[in-house]
């Protein structure tokens, strides 16, 4: 049978966007780099037997060049070799790889130093996001609404979708006042209290809202609004 002809979950592409990718096997895996076997071989059955060729083991496959992989195995070209050999150098750098170190969220300094580069010198008004895990590391960041020099509308469901979508536990929001004045306006209270009551039926907390001014900064946190 052709992969095409497989129940859908069995198929490599299928089941990784269904079960997730490490819910696939090393030969799952190395048919969706290949894509296609040969007349008498499905691209799972190729890959069983490439990775069977080298005990299943990935650093000796790494070994094997273009030209073994095209003369040892039939319905690997060219092309298939190299995505294989590039696949797996891509691998190897990874593991040599620092991992990515998420920026840190624990106080309205800490909150106020990670916003103030990208607020602190602009003309007119932005509010941004950070959301975070329960680890308090940033997940992410998003730039929410832009506005003039003395508000900018938010749409609370922006920030809500994009907090669910990165499965965020806490919210941190923060914007600027380009006037220099810190003090929060009755808008900036209306916002905080209908994010904080919306935040938590979905049971993610609002962290803080940092006014942010160049060298000063209002924390409703530290303030105990929240």
């Amino acid at each position: 049978m052709k992969i095409k002809e497989w129940a859908e979950e069995d198929r490599p592409r299928e089941k990784m966007l269904l079960k997730g990718i490490a819910s696939l096997s090393d030969a799952e895996l190395l048919a969706i780099l290949i894509g296609s076997g040969n007349q008498e071989e499905t691209a799972v059955q190729l890959s069983q037997r490439i990775l069977g060729s080298v005990q299943n083991n990935l650093n000796a496959l790494g070994k094997l060049s273009v030209k073994e992989l095209m003369s040892k195995f039939k319905g690997i070209g060219q092309a298939k070799a190299i995505t294989i050999n590039a696949a797996l150098e891509l691998g190897k750098r990874r593991s040599n790889s620092e991992p990515v170190q998420r920026p840190v969220i624990r106080s309205s300094q800490d909150a106020y130093r990670f916003f103030h580069p990208l607020l602190c010198d602009l003309p007119h008004e932005e509010l941004w996001v950070a959301l975070t895990n329960r680890s308090a590391s940033v997940i992410e960041k998003v730039k929410i609404s832009q506005g003039g020099t003395n508000a900018t509308s938010v749409d609370l469901r922006i920030i809500l979708k994009a907090a669910i979508n990165a499965l965020a536990s806490g919210i941190i929001i923060c914007h600027n006042h380009p006037s220099g004045n810190i003090r929060p306006s009755r808008q900036d209270d209306q916002l905080t209290q209908h994010l904080r009551d919306a935040a938590r039926l979905v049971e993610i907390q609002l962290l803080d809202h940092i006014v942010l001014c160049d060298g000063n900064y209002f924390s409703y946190a530290d303030e105990g609004m929240l």
